[in-house]
């Protein structure tokens, strides 16, 4: 499907859709995607970031399959 046919496409969905949530969302995407600024952290999240960094950096990781299985165990529970 072209860009041009995509655009269209996506027009008429927004366009047919009642969920204001959705539009919401879709907006919300697109001001993140277009905006040419730099992104600034607050200095909460700094801080997260540097924390991850070190956990990272200290080894302090799980496999992809580790997360899979932890992810699955915690949905078991709910």
């Amino acid at each position: 499907m072209s860009t041009a046919e995509l655009k269209i496409d996506l027009i008429s969905r927004i366009a047919n859709t009642k969920e204001s949530r959705i539009i919401e969302e879709l907006r919300k995407l697109l001001d993140f995607e277009l905006d040419k600024e730099a992104y600034e952290l607050n200095p909460q999240q700094q801080q997260r970031v540097s924390e991850a960094k070190a956990e990272y950096l200290a080894g302090n990781v799980l496999s992809e399959q580790q997360a899979d299985e932890a992810i699955d165990e915690w949905l078991s529970e709910k």
